[in-house]
């Protein structure tokens, strides 16, 4: 995801986020391991608002299988974000989710990511097809 700069208008749905005190580093930019905090924070809002997906109780769950993130600018505390997320690629039992992260107001993203999603059995960790609801959730974002 490194050939260009993501813009907003690349994302189909944006979860707003603020960076909190402990994101920064030593360097005084947010560290670049809580970018995939920020991703999954955006996906699982989404999928429990709109999916209707059950973290707690529910029979199936959604198991992180594979990520990446391409870094272009720094963000900081404090500051305010907007997760992108769009879907790549929706399979029976997976979905490749793609991200970036906005600052507040700017068309360019700061870091642009994706990580696969393979939706499980929670009794058995087998995967299984994604429900119906999450499933027409996760189609209103494929590009």
């Amino acid at each position: 995801m490194t050939e260009s700069r993501h813009t907003r208008s690349d994302y189909r749905h944006f979860q707003p986020i603020t960076t909190r005190w402990h994101d920064n580093d030593l360097y005084g930019h947010v560290n670049n391991v809580t970018y995939y905090g920020f991703f999954d924070t955006a996906v699982n809002t989404y999928l429990i608002e709109r999916g209707g997906l059950d973290i707690h109780e529910g029979e199936v769950v959604g198991f992180v299988v594979s990520s990446s993130c391409d870094y272009f600018a720094s963000v900081s505390f404090p500051e305010r974000i907007e997760v992108g997320l769009r879907v790549g690629k929706l399979g029976n039992s997976s979905v490749q989710y793609e991200l970036a992260v906005f600052k507040a107001g700017e068309e360019e993203a700061c870091a642009a990511g994706r990580f696969v999603h393979v939706f499980v059995d929670r009794a058995n960790n087998r995967p299984v097809s994604i429900p119906a609801r999450l499933r027409e959730a996760l189609a209103a974002l494929v590009v």
